[in-house]
């Protein structure tokens, strides 16, 4: 879920950066010191959208840098357990489905893409079902469910699943909905 927040700080500002204007300058550095930092309370911070206020700076002995305590806020992305997500499928393996959800990418494990007996085919990267013949491909659009979060520093896991009612291939989807459709009009 993407959402913007208030965050109070003290800002590190270079010399390079004193020509410019105070506000200016502590976005700039702000900019440059968090945005795509991923941290595991708050997300992926994606960016500095506005300086609401800056204090009276200090300079640190041994440091060029002057340090100003700011307010400002900030886009971030962090998923929700049980958030519907959708998303677009940007690696096939044959232990799941690599999905590009917001900024991050989580994974679609092979038990969890269909409600049916699947099989993986390597050449095509690609998952089939047996009984549906539903496939599933790099740069599919789907819709999944989070149901598995570790954001950190090093790495981040996010665990995914498409076997429920309504998830899956967007192709899928829509194939099931025609057809029910179809019933509905018998």
């Amino acid at each position: 879920m993407f959402k913007i927040l208030t965050v109070k700080d003290e800002v590190r500002v270079l010399p390079a950066k004193f020509d410019l204007e105070l506000q200016e300058a502590v976005k700039q550095s702000l900019q440059d010191a968090i945005e795509g930092n991923v941290h595991p309370d708050y997300g992926v911070f994606l960016t500095v959208t506005e300086v609401l206020s800056v204090g009276e700076g200090s300079i640190v002995p041994e440091d060029g840098a002057i340090h100003y305590p700011a307010e400002f806020k900030m886009l971030v992305y962090r998923p929700e357990l049980n958030e519907i997500v959708t998303g677009e499928v940007v690696d096939v393996t044959e232990f799941g489905a690599f999905t590009r959800i917001g900024p991050l990418d989580a994974l679609v494990h092979v038990s969890q893409i269909i409600d049916d007996k699947i099989s993986y085919d390597p050449k095509g990267a690609t998952f089939t079902g047996k009984k549906t013949g539903n496939k599933l491909r790099e740069g599919d659009l789907v819709r999944a469910r989070v149901v598995g979060i570790s954001l950190g520093k090093g790495r981040s896991k996010i665990s995914l699943t498409m076997r429920q009612p309504h998830m899956g291939s967007l192709d899928w989807i829509e194939k099931e909905k025609k057809k029910k459709e179809k019933a509905w009009k018998k």
